[in-house]
């Protein structure tokens, strides 16, 4: 029989509310072989648009029938600045799809955000591994209902069906508060809560159809809502978005959703202002697109420059897909006007709505053509399967500049072929501005660096960190997220006390997203540890755990991310978490946490191990204690695990009031599975709250599994739930060790 397992009282007291449940359920896994995934080439060539004083290089795609060609030689391009030929100093192909990357397909039938399927592990995100960067900017501010249905379905579909394991993917509105970086995520459950959230803006400048019917009233352009007012929403979104880019690695392909980009005209009152502004100068300032007294034709281009100095490419959809332009239910017509004059209103209507087709996507061709991208008309299903094709590569050209080059004037850029028969797309040009004269003006703080730091999808790796979230929920308090999070002591830099002691200080950065990016809550802090000589000596050996309490107000899907910064060295580490927080007043099945330890025995032959209470130092007892606890999870070969979590909401039995519920334990490896155990019974008997059955699994490591990082996930079936509502899933990262 098992008694008391944790210390940890405040979090996972939920846990030991049974004092006889059965001894665990053991499984010992046995992994196959893992497959190695080549690097792509041109990893020395992240930045994909430079422009320094000594080398400009920019990226083309070649396509011949409308596949890429990839065995060009340098001897085949020309390249032009200005239409002066320049000579080439390098060009290589770049291949985002290397023929061993790891590719998930997950049938669009039964995969989704609404489906009660198993879903795949996330591959974790490092800077040079990630394939592709893709964002995916749906434009609901310009975007119809009746577009926005097909939005979700083809963008399910891509995910599904088109992304590689290790893709960096984010889904961004261009509506409301828009975050960008810390959006991108190789983790598809983020990307199906994304596409939940996709729906009708009621400030869309469309409405809800494709075309106005006829007779309809028009919003007034001063609208405070709706109309062509917002179009300045969509503008500050995508310059915002690209701007976010630039600090990601390679090259970017974004993905713009919209009905209705145009290239419009300013009021005669904002021309004349236009026209003393058109020197074709470089314009390197951040004014804000609400207060830019330009056209829109200059707003789109100010985004277009923006995104080639990122290294990002623009694939532009018109979401209105092939649009019938003829009479629909909703049109009225104008009565007594006899058969002519009905004719002649079906012809206007029919000949507006052919003008408004193309004007409307005359913004999205424009900077998706000088960016290097391509625009998909009159396409249903998007064309999203030939923007995937035109991702899997492209030639680097660089040359070197003249002092010409940088007069802060738009200098033009042609690439061409000697051969016949081929297609090539580059980027329109850019601004004589080096990127050392840029940076210059972008100097960071330490808290631009720190909160830089928090937003990005790339962990920072001065400082070795680890986070763990653990979901809780009580009776009497409701929900709880206690964070351990570990801290490399070697990478912490400590000075000398007085009474021989050490001492630490370092700035915590920790916030909490929603909802498109949204800030739900965010906190600062300044630590400051004081360590005497043992428990430093221990830290050094061990590491640190600080922990952290959240309460949760409300369910739902968030990341969670931390940074920290040592003010004595300035070195910087952050890590994240997607948390997927249920609705347990739903009454469906639901996981907690999963805690996750090496299993000893005390004498009595019951596990034996101590979670951290709150507080940020750890001394410990035994060199192994922090390495193979909660926070951090570091096993040695042949080590048992122990791993417990709690069930919610499962279903009862009507003749024995007992649950009938199996647990599955499944470990991955790069994305990829190495173990399914089978499904083990989970035994009740004796909790006393059916509602939070607590659930202990001891797991077996034999040597076959090789030293690396896995991600064990719980698969938890309700047999007496319906089919939507039957299955809970729950994981957590681990290592192997020598």
């Amino acid at each position: 029989m098992i008694k008391a397992i944790f210390s940890f009282v405040i979090i996972l007291s939920f846990l030991l509310s049974f004092a006889h449940a059965q001894p665990p359920a053991s499984q010992s896994p046995q992994p196959s072989a893992a497959t190695t995934q080549q690097s792509r080439s041109g990893t020395d060539d992240q930045d994909v648009i430079r422009i320094t004083t000594i080398l400009v290089q920019v990226d083309a795609v070649v396509t011949k029938d409308g596949k890429q060609v990839t065995d060009l030689k340098p001897e085949d391009f020309e390249l032009f600045e200005d239409g002066h030929p320049q000579t080439l100093t390098n060009c290589s192909y770049v291949s985002n799809v290397p023929g061993s990357a790891p590719s998930v397909n997950v049938s669009a039938k039964t995969a989704g955000p609404d489906a009660a399927v198993v879903p795949i592990v996330p591959a974790l995100a490092h800077p040079h591994d990630a394939p592709r960067t893709i964002p995916l900017v749906v434009d609901d501010l310009g975007m119809s209902f009746q577009s926005m249905n097909d939005v979700r379905r083809q963008v399910l579909k891509f995910i599904n069906e088109k992304l590689q394991a290790n893709d960096l993917v984010a889904i961004i509105r261009t509506g409301g508060d828009v975050g960008a970086l810390q959006q991108f995520t190789t983790d598809r459950r983020m990307l199906y809560s994304a596409i939940e959230h996709l729906r009708l803006n009621p400030c869309s400048r469309t409405g809800l159809y494709v075309f106005a019917p006829a007779g309809s009233e028009s919003p007034p352009f001063d609208a405070p809502c709706g109309g062509q007012r917002n179009l300045s929403g969509t503008l500050r979104a995508l310059k915002f978005i690209v701007q976010g880019l630039h600090d990601l690695p390679g090259r970017k392909s974004l993905v713009l959703f919209s009905d209705h980009l145009p290239i419009e005209q300013q009021e005669p009152s904002t021309l004349s202002q236009q026209s003393q502004n058109s020197d074709n100068s470089a314009d390197t300032g951040d004014a804000d697109v609400d207060a830019d007294n330009r056209s829109s034709l200059a707003q789109l281009q100010k985004v277009a420059e923006l995104a080639i100095r990122a290294s990002v490419v623009i694939y532009a959809v018109d979401t209105r897909g092939l649009p019938y332009t003829g009479l629909t239910a909703a049109d009225r017509l104008s009565p007594g006007t006899g058969a002519p004059g009905t004719n002649n209103q079906i012809q206007t209507i029919m000949s507006n709505r052919s003008r408004a087709v193309f004007a409307g996507r005359e913004g999205s061709d424009l900077i998706a053509r000088e960016t290097g991208g391509f625009l998909v008309r009159n396409s249903n299903d998007f064309g999203l399967e030939k923007i995937a094709d035109d991702q899997k590569g492209y030639y680097l050209l660089g040359y070197r500049p003249t002092e010409e080059t940088f007069n802060r004037k738009f200098h033009h850029l042609k690439v061409s072929l000697k051969r016949r028969g081929y297609t090539v797309r580059t980027r329109i040009g850019f601004y004589g501005v080096s990127e050392e004269e840029a940076a210059a003006t972008r100097e960071l703080t330490p808290g631009d660096l720190l909160n830089k730091a928090l937003m990005s999808p790339f962990g920072a790796n001065d400082i070795a960190l680890r986070l763990t979230p653990l979901f809780a929920n009580f009776d009497e308090t409701g929900s709880l997220l206690r964070s351990l999070i570990y801290i490399s002591a070697n990478d912490l830099t400590f000075i000398d006390e007085p009474d021989g002691g050490r001492k630490a200080t370092f700035d915590l950065g920790i916030i909490l997203f929603g909802d498109n990016g949204r800030i739900r809550e965010q906190q600062g802090r300044t630590v400051t540890l004081r360590l005497h000589r043992e428990d430093y000596e221990r830290a050094v050996r061990n590491g640190i755990v600080y922990t952290l309490d959240t309460p949760l107000k409300q369910p739902g899907a968030f990341q969670f991310r931390i940074a920290l910064r040592d003010q004595n060295s300035a070195r910087i580490g952050s890590a994240g978490q997607f948390l997927q927080i249920p609705n347990l007043q739903n009454g469906r099945l639901a996981l907690s946490g999963l805690v996750l330890l090496a299993s000893t025995r005390d004498k009595t032959g019951s596990p034996s191990t101590s979670v951290p209470a709150p507080g940020a130092e750890q001394p410990r007892t035994q060199d192994d204690d922090i390495g193979s606890g909660p926070a951090v999870r570091r096993f040695r070969e042949g080590s048992k695990i122990l791993f417990v979590y709690s069930t919610y909401n499962a279903q009862l039995d009507q003749a024995a009031h007992q649950p009938q519920l199996s647990a599955q334990v499944r470990i991955f490896r790069e994305g990829k599975p190495v173990f399914t155990g089978n499904p083990m019974p989970i035994d009740a008997t004796g909790q006393p709250n059916l509602k939070r059955i607590a659930n202990i699994t001891r797991l077996q490591l034999g040597p076959e599994f090789s030293p690396g990082e896995y991600v064990l996930q719980v698969v938890v079936t309700d047999h007496l739930a319906s089919e939507k509502q039957q299955t809970a899933t729950q994981w957590i990262d681990f290592e192997v060790i020598k």
